[in-house]
């Protein structure tokens, strides 16, 4: 039996420019965003001008990770306590936990086949529940037909919150993800696209929406040390009726981010490299089903998902368990129990009126996951498609 014996945790180093940049900064003792001189922009400063320059928007936001970008995005959308919310069913906890932490209540919309949001249900949905908000999650580097769901959020009213968690860098149509929507989240988590342990981004096109977030993010009164930021008198009002959430980013984080996001674009290639080896593999296996990308989707695969259908939750667990035993690290999102960074919508027990979502729990039954790591060869990618392969025909075989 084959075997792989790298960590999936592992990630690849900091640029030798970003740890420069990093102890030039710790050797300056300011490391807070607003301890700057006269005229100068810190990292921060130059952080966030350079995101909004790579995504072609006017606002940046440089927050202190990405569900706290996806808080702010909620108070400066202008939900209030009681607000019924539109998103996937299929995504990441901090996603409906943004939703909760503004009062407001999520109604959770049906996974596709494809492990999009299922934009039938969207639209019945949207049209059902009265919600004026949708946060969208490209849960995993997916995404859906953006050109229906901007339909769809025109045709109901619905203003936009895009969770990029996994899409930076990627695009639909040759549209940036995160420019379709009213409001983009960006994080820069360790095992996101780029790399500062915590860290995010919010980005708009709306003055109103930034000056809220600024205020939001901690900047007491010097807004105006804000470069990718509305002007100054965009905050005459909003200074005074916005609370402080403190949630900053840090000159240090910034400083290890910059030349991260130098190199994005020529990572994202690598991950898709190594992605369009590991789909080959699993192709091989008729019991793997990994769903086809739309020509549309210029994706960016840090990760990998494939279901095996008709498998049952003990056939799956084994799969995930020999597949360990041979040093491949699976996660299952079809658990009925939370573990690690994977549950299932119906643990998320604080929504009121848990809603049954049977299409949602078939889909996820038979929902495997994975990591691509940079720090992975191509070699190494091929070797882990065999194993997996290998793996699920030896107990298909065995019964």
């Amino acid at each position: 039996m084959k075997s792989f014996s790298k960590s999936f945790t592992q990630q690849e180093a900091i640029p030798e420019a970003g740890i420069d940049a990093a102890i030039e900064v710790m050797r300056s003792g300011r490391l807070h965003r607003y301890n700057t001189l006269p005229d100068e922009k810190g990292e921060t400063d130059l952080l966030e001008i350079e995101f909004a320059t790579y995504l072609g928007v006017p606002y940046c936001l440089a927050c202190s990770s990405g569900g706290y970008a996806l808080h702010v995005a909620m108070q400066a959308a202008g939900v209030q306590r009681g607000d019924q919310v539109l998103c996937n069913a299929f995504t990441l906890a901090p996603v409906p936990g943004a939703i909760h932490n503004s009062g407001a209540v999520p109604v959770l919309v049906d996974v596709a086949e494809d492990y999009c949001i299922d934009l039938n249900d969207l639209e019945a949905k949207a049209a059902s529940s009265g919600a004026r908000f949708f946060m969208l999650s490209h849960m995993r580097g997916h995404i859906a037909d953006m050109e229906r769901i901007m339909d769809i959020c025109q045709r109901h009213q619905l203003f936009l919150i895009e969770d990029c968690a996994h899409t930076m860098g990627a695009s639909w149509n040759g549209t940036k993800s995160g420019t379709f929507g009213d409001i983009a989240c960006f994080s820069a988590q360790t095992y996101k696209h780029i790399n500062s342990g915590e860290g995010g981004f919010l980005t708009t096109r709306h003055a109103d929406v930034m000056a809220r977030a600024i205020m939001h993010s901690g900047s007491y009164m010097l807004f105006d040390r804000h470069h990718a930021a509305p002007p100054a008198e965009t905050f005459d009002q909003i200074r005074y009726e916005t609370p402080n959430y403190s949630g900053r980013m840090d000159n240090l984080r910034a400083a290890i981010l910059r030349p991260q996001l130098v190199d994005l674009d020529r990572q994202c290639q690598r991950w898709n490299e190594r992605y369009r080896i590991l789909e080959t593999e699993l192709g091989k296996s008729s019991l793997i089903q990994v769903p086809e990308r739309p020509d549309a989707e210029e994706f960016v695969a840090s990760s990998i998902q494939f279901s095996l259908p008709g498998q049952s939750a003990e056939q799956l667990q084994q799969v995930v368990r020999r597949c360990a035993d041979q040093g491949v690290a699976l996660k299952w999102f079809g658990g009925a129990e939370p573990e690690g960074y994977t549950s299932r919508y119906d643990s998320w027990r604080y929504i009121a009126d848990m809603p049954q979502l049977p299409r949602t729990e078939a889909i996820l039954s038979t929902l495997l996951d994975m990591r691509i790591p940079l720090t992975f060869t191509t070699d190494d990618c091929r070797l882990i498609g065999e194993v997996i392969v290998e793996v699920i025909e030896s107990l298909q075989k065995n019964g």
